[in-house]
């Protein structure tokens, strides 16, 4: 099973969270760090708010685009 460190972009649907996980890696020819970001839909049972970082694990499909649920926030981001 998958575990992700990823940050809270939104939380407007009901019973689950927008998340956004950064990847960074170094370019072969060019050696200049890349940073890429992709967002997942995940179960949001621990009422995250937006701007908190937290862990996600890979689950069971819990519709055709939840994969991930959340399983503990690591630190409380100052929420709008």
């Amino acid at each position: 099973m998958k575990k992700l460190i990823a940050t809270v972009v939104s939380t407007k649907l009901a019973s689950c969270a927008v998340v956004s996980v950064e990847t960074s890696w170094k370019h072969p020819l060019y050696t200049k760090l890349v940073r890429r970001s992709k967002k997942y839909l995940v179960q949001n049972d621990i009422k995250a708010k937006s701007g908190d970082t937290v862990e996600i694990q890979e689950t069971r499909p819990l519709s055709a685009r939840k994969h991930f649920t959340i399983t503990k926030i690591i630190d409380k981001g100052t929420s709008n």
